[in-house]
C-alpha cells in the first residue's frame, strides 16, 4: 500500500473506531460488535506498525477508553488505569513471552478469565469505601460512588483493613439479571440493550442510585491499585489477599510456569465460558512477579506485563425446522425461527427471533434451509446467514389472521411489522397488562408476567381496570400465592393509584406514546378529561408530536371501549391529573439548542431545564435559533451558529438566564 492510500485508509479507520469508541464508553451503545471493532483496531495498529510516520497522540490506539460523562463529578486517579493489549491467536501470546523474556524476566503467569463489564476503583479508607470511579480515560473517570455502594457484592467496610486501599474491579451483568431487564424493557416498548456490557455500563452510570439497585449488578475485583501498610511479592498473593478481606475475585486463576501451560488454561476457560452466569470475552494473561512490572514497564497504552486472549464468537449451523408467529402488545407480529438444537455459548438454543417479514426476505430464509446461528453478546440467539437451500423449499409467506383471534391482520403504512387490530385479541390483553404493572408504568410490584398470566387464564382481570377489583381471595388461588403475598400485591395495586396522569397514559399502551410523550401530554393538558376532549390542532401544538403520534392517540380516545375503560378506572381512585410542578417562563419563546460537552449538565438535563422554562429544545441551528449552548467539542453546530450569527452561551451564561448563579 502506498503513503497516500495508507493515510486515507487510516483516517477512515480512525473516524469509524473514535465514533464507536464514543458510543461505547460514553453512551453504552455501540454500533459494532466487539468482533467488528476489534478487527477494524488491528487493521489500523498494523497501518501504523508499517506507517509509523502516520501514528498521532490522538490516534485510537494511542489512548485509554472514553471520555467521563459531564453528568458526574470527575476523578483523577492516582493510580492509571490502563487498558489491555489484545491477542487474538496464541502466537501473539507466544509472542508476548518472547518479550518478557527477552526484558530479563523469567516469568510466571497468572491466567484469569476476563469479564465483561465496566472497569472501576474502589477506594477504602481505614476500611471504609470512600470512593468509587469509572476508568474514563484512564487519568480521569467518573464519580459513581453512591451507584457502586448500592451493588451488593460491593463490601462497605472491611475487617482489619490497612489505612488505605485501592483495587481494580470490572462490574458485570450476570445474565439471569440481564434477560430479566431486556425483558421489561421490551415490554415498555423500549429498546432493549444489546448486551450485558452495555447494560451494566448503561446501570452503573445512573443519576439515580435507585434504579442501579435494581438492576442485579455485581463485580468482581482483579488488581491492588495502591496499598498502605502492606506489600505482596506475587499478583497471585494479592489475589488471594483479596478474596481474604472479602472481595469477590475470579472463579478461577492459576500460576503457570511457561506460555503453553498458560495457553492450555485459556482453552479450558474458553469451553466453560457457556456454562458461567456471566459474560467472558477472554482470558487474561499477567506476569505474576510483582517486582517485574517497572522493568517491563507501559506503552503509551498497555503494561507490557499483561495481555489479553479475545475469543472469537461462535457460530454454529443447524436445520431451520419451521417458523412461529407470536402476537405482542400492541399487536404486532413476531416471527421466531425453530431449529434443530445447537450448542452455542454453554447452552442450547433452539430458537431465534426473525424480526419482521423484511427480515425474512432479506436473508431469503426458508424452512428446511440450513441456517448460521450465533449469539449476540453471547446471549440473544440470532440468525444471521443461510448457508445451504433445503430441496423443494418455497418463500415464507406471514399470516393473514392473528395467530391469536383468527381475525385479520393489516399492513400499517411505514412499518415494516404486520399487525392484528383486533382490540379483544387475547395476546394482546396479557401484553397489555404486564406492560400497565411494568416498573415506569403503573409500577405494581409483585403483577409480573408469571402472575399476570395466571390472571388472565383464570380470568380474573380481562383488562388492565380489572386489576383493581381483584380480591385476596382470588389472589390466594394462585400458584405459590398466600394471604400474607396476596395482601402485599394488594397494597402495591392500591398505591399504584396515585403514579399520576403522566405514568398512566404511558402504562395504557398507546401506540408510539412512550414515557417522554406521555409526560409531556400531562404537562400539556393537566387531565385525562381535557386530553379525551382535545382536537388534533391543540395536541399538534406539543413539540415533538408528529401526525403519527397524534392520529394514533386520537385512534385510541375513539376505539369503541377506551372512555368505559377510562370510566371504571377513575371508578377505581386512579389518579388522572399531572401533579407535575408547573413550567417558569424565563426562557419563553426562545428555541435554544445544545451542543458539546457542558462542564456540570448532560444534555439531556440542560434540555429539561430550558423546557421546564418555558423555552424549545431543538436539536438543529437555523436562523429561527435564539441561542446555541455550547461545551467542549462542539462541532458542526457551533460553526452553523457563528455562520448564522446566532448568539453562543456558555454554562455559567445560560444559568444566569435562569437565576441559578
Amino acid at each position: 500500500m502506498e503513503l497516500q492510500q495508507a493515510q486515507e485508509r487510516i483516517a477512515e479507520l480512525r473516524a469509524v473506531i473514535e465514533k464507536n469508541n464514543r458510543l461505547y464508553y460514553e453512551q453504552d451503545a455501540p454500533e459494532l460488535t466487539d468482533f467488528e471493532y476489534d478487527a477494524l483496531t488491528r487493521e489500523l495498529k498494523q497501518l501504523e506498525a508499517q506507517f509509523p510516520q502516520l501514528i498521532t497522540e490522538d490516534s485510537p490506539t494511542q489512548k485509554i477508553g472514553g471520555a467521563p460523562s459531564a453528568k458526574f463529578e470527575k476523578v483523577q486517579h492516582k493510580v492509571r488505569m490502563e487498558s489491555l493489549q489484545d491477542a487474538f491467536s496464541y502466537d501473539e501470546l507466544r509472542d508476548f513471552d518472547r518479550r518478557v523474556r527477552e526484558a530479563g524476566v523469567s516469568p510466571e503467569y497468572v491466567v484469569e478469565a476476563k469479564i465483561d463489564g465496566l472497569s472501576v476503583s474502589l477506594e477504602y479508607h481505614n476500611g471504609v469505601l470512600y470512593m468509587g470511579s469509572t476508568r474514563g480515560d484512564g487519568d480521569v473517570g467518573e464519580n459513581v460512588t453512591e451507584n457502586l455502594a448500592v451493588i451488593q457484592d460491593v463490601p462497605k467496610k472491611l475487617d482489619n483493613a490497612p489505612s488505605l486501599l485501592e483495587v481494580r474491579g470490572e462490574v458485570y451483568m450476570p445474565r439471569s439479571a440481564f434477560e430479566k431487564l431486556v425483558e421489561e424493557q421490551e415490554l415498555a416498548d423500549k429498546v432493549p440493550f444489546k448486551n450485558p456490557r452495555n447494560a451494566a455500563a448503561g446501570s452503573l452510570r445512573q443519576k439515580d442510585s435507585k434504579i442501579t439497585a435494581t438492576r442485579g449488578l455485581s463485580i468482581f475485583v482483579f488488581n491492588v491499585q495502591q496499598i498502605e501498610g502492606k506489600s505482596f511479592s506475587t499478583h497471585k498473593e494479592s489475589l488471594d489477599y483479596l478474596k481474604e478481606m472479602g472481595f469477590p475475585v475470579s472463579p478461577r486463576y492459576s500460576v503457570f510456569h511457561s506460555m503453553e501451560d498458560a495457553i492450555k488454561e485459556i482453552e479450558t476457560i474458553g469451553n466453560l465460558r457457556g456454562s458461567l452466569p456471566f459474560d467472558i470475552d477472554g482470558a487474561v494473561i499477567k506476569v505474576n512477579q510483582l517486582s517485574a512490572r517497572p522493568a517491563l514497564g507501559s506503552t503509551a497504552k498497555f503494561p507490557r506485563w499483561a495481555i489479553a486472549f479475545k475469543y472469537p464468537p461462535e457460530e454454529k449451523e443447524t436445520v431451520l425446522r419451521q417458523i412461529d408467529v407470536s402476537v405482542g402488545r400492541t399487536g404486532v407480529l413476531t416471527p421466531t425461527a425453530v431449529f434443530d438444537p445447537v450448542l452455542l455459548a454453554g447452552t442450547t438454543v433452539s430458537r431465534a427471533i426473525l424480526h419482521n417479514e423484511d427480515f425474512i426476505r432479506q436473508l431469503d430464509v426458508r424452512i428446511g434451509d440450513t441456517i448460521r446461528v450465533s449469539k449476540a453478546g453471547d446471549i440473544i440467539p440470532e440468525v444471521i446467514a443461510v448457508t445451504k437451500r433445503g430441496e423443494n423449499t418455497q418463500p415464507f409467506e406471514m399470516p393473514t389472521r392473528c395467530p391469536s383471534c383468527n381475525e385479520p391482520v393489516t399492513h400499517i403504512e411505514g412499518e415494516a411489522a404486520l399487525r392484528c387490530t383486533n382490540p379483544e385479541c387475547p395476546a394482546q390483553a396479557l401484553r397489555n397488562i404486564i406492560h400497565f404493572a411494568s416498573r415506569d408504568a403503573m409500577n405494581i410490584e409483585g403483577m409480573g408476567e408469571a402472575v399476570a398470566t395466571q390472571l388472565v387464564e383464570k380470568e380474573y382481570v380481562k383488562n388492565v381496570a380489572d386489576i383493581y377489583a381483584l380480591t385476596q381471595e382470588q389472589l390466594v388461588t394462585l400458584d405459590k400465592f398466600k394471604k400474607r403475598s396476596a395482601d402485599k400485591l394488594l397494597t402495591s395495586i392500591e398505591n399504584s393509584k396515585q403514579a399520576g396522569l403522566g405514568r398512566l397514559l404511558f402504562a395504557l399502551g398507546i401506540r408510539n406514546i412512550g414515557d417522554k410523550a406521555a409526560t409531556l401530554l400531562a404537562e400539556h393538558f393537566g387531565t385525562m378529561e381535557k386530553l379525551q376532549q382535545a382536537s388534533f390542532e391543540e395536541i399538534s401544538e406539543i413539540e415533538g408530536f408528529g401526525q403519527v403520534m397524534v392520529q394514533n392517540l386520537l385512534d385510541f380516545f375513539s376505539k369503541e371501549g377506551t372512555a368505559d375503560l377510562l370510566e371504571r378506572l377513575k371508578q377505581a381512585g386512579v389518579d388522572m391529573q399531572d401533579h407535575s410542578e408547573p413550567k417558569g417562563n424565563l426562557l419563553q419563546g426562545l428555541t435554544i439548542v445544545v451542543t458539546g460537552t457542558l462542564p456540570t449538565l448532560s444534555r439531556n438535563e440542560a434540555e429539561a431545564l430550558i423546557v421546564q422554562n418555558g423555552g424549545k429544545a431543538s436539536g438543529s441551528v437555523s436562523k429561527k435559533t435564539s441561542y446555541v449552548l455550547a461545551g467542549e467539542a462542539a462541532g458542526s453546530k457551533l460553526t452553523k451558529a457563528q455562520t448564522l450569527g446566532v448568539p453562543v452561551l456558555d454554562e455559567e451564561a445560560f444559568l444566569k438566564m435562569l437565576n441559578r448563579t
